[in-house]
């Protein structure tokens, strides 16, 4: 798979912009601001059909314009398809495949597979467990289409027990035949949901294992976890959690509270992980990431590389440029805030690399 060119109209900073890509390696050039990120936020848009870093659709269109749109034009086995995903303010997001409009755009996610290793990504290690769980179910929702859908019916179903919840404080009252329907939801989708999420980490652990040894100077151990009420009564652990739901007024049993704990030599690793184990063990997930999507699709992931060698030592950076240079990827597109320093990086690489100078919304391409 590739993504032959790229074309934005009002999308966050670019008024208008046609790239046409190198098949292996583009970097994206310019400084801090100026909209490097901007385009692979609109390739990871191309799949996802929603922003990495915006919250809302809206927030995507170009100040003081009312739409946006993306286009992309791929290649995927052998044949030219085209992606285009559009927003005008007031209405509904449209998402087209070859022209043909989807129902539903989560009916598009997993068809063009992507991975995207940012900046940001270091609140899968440090953040919450909403930041871990979104992780994985990125990763299994762009292999298995009936998972997305069950997440987020178990989602909409969550939305409808906590308003419920609040109903009842806010009328002083309580009546457990209206409740039960959603608690039965919840329970019968999040079963589902924990079955996939349990057979997947047994996969992807080995992957990560494998990557984090050769990213590593250390022999530390490392682990990665799951923790689940569905690993108890979930009938019980409902029932007993009751009074409690009704006073906080939302739902404190259920798959949404799932946590996935990264481990080394069994403690936490972050609160007892150094910055340096904290980035190995990072992008070791999104190594491991990229080869579960190539495995279970038949299909390289676009490799979306954020300013990472700003976060990099040179050891990890050399080990990653090594994998480049082997062509264990397939394409792969760069932002740099130092040509310099992309030129030298990919210089002994014997890959197509295609330079693209970013100044504000506009796109000179280099070489």
């Amino acid at each position: 798979m590739h993504l032959e060119s790229l074309r934005l109209s009002n999308f966050k900073n670019y008024p208008s912009a046609q790239l046409e890509f190198s098949r292996e390696i583009n970097c994206f050039l310019g400084k801090n601001g100026s909209g490097k990120t901007n385009l692979l936020d609109a390739i990871f848009y191309l799949s996802f059909t929603k922003s990495a870093s915006q919250s809302q659709d809206q927030q995507c269109v170009l100040h003081d314009e009312s739409f946006f749109s993306v286009r992309g034009n791929f290649e995927l086995e052998e044949k030219s398809r085209t992606v285009i995903c559009g927003l005008q303010l007031g209405k509904k997001k449209l998402v087209k495949l070859d022209d043909k409009p989807y129902k539903r755009a989560s009916e598009h996610v997993g068809k063009f597979p992507v991975v995207l290793i940012a900046p940001n990504d270091t609140d899968v290690i440090r953040g919450t467990s909403e930041d871990r769980r979104k992780f994985f179910d990125a990763i299994i929702s762009q292999v298995d289409g009936h998972y997305l859908q069950n997440l987020i019916q178990y989602n909409h179903a969550l939305k409808q027990r906590n308003s419920l919840l609040k109903q009842f404080a806010e009328r002083d009252f309580f009546d457990a035949d209206q409740l039960q329907p959603f608690t039965e939801k919840l329970i019968e989708l999040g079963s589902e949901i924990f079955k996939v999420r349990e057979q997947f980490l047994k996969a992807f652990q080995k992957l990560v294992n494998g990557h984090y040894a050769n990213l590593s100077e250390e022999s530390e151990a490392i682990d990665l976890q799951y923790e689940s009420h569905f690993f108890e009564n979930i009938r019980e652990l409902f029932a007993e959690s009751l009074k409690k739901d009704l006073i906080l007024k939302r739902t404190n049993i259920g798959i949404h509270k799932d946590d996935f704990p990264f481990l080394m030599n069994g403690k936490p690793i972050r609160k007892f992980g150094s910055q340096g184990q904290q980035k190995s063990y990072l992008i070791a997930l999104k190594l491991a990431n990229f080869d579960y999507l190539y495995d279970k699709k038949g299909i390289k992931p676009l490799l979306l590389l954020d300013d990472i060698f700003d976060k990099l030592d040179d050891f990890r950076i050399t080990k990653l440029v090594e994998m480049v240079a082997s062509e264990t990827f397939g394409q792969i597109f760069v932002t740099d805030a130092r040509p310099e320093r992309t030129l030298s990086i990919f210089e002994e690489i014997n890959q197509d690399v295609k330079l693209f100078s970013i100044d504000q919304g506009q796109v000179e391409l280099l070489a």
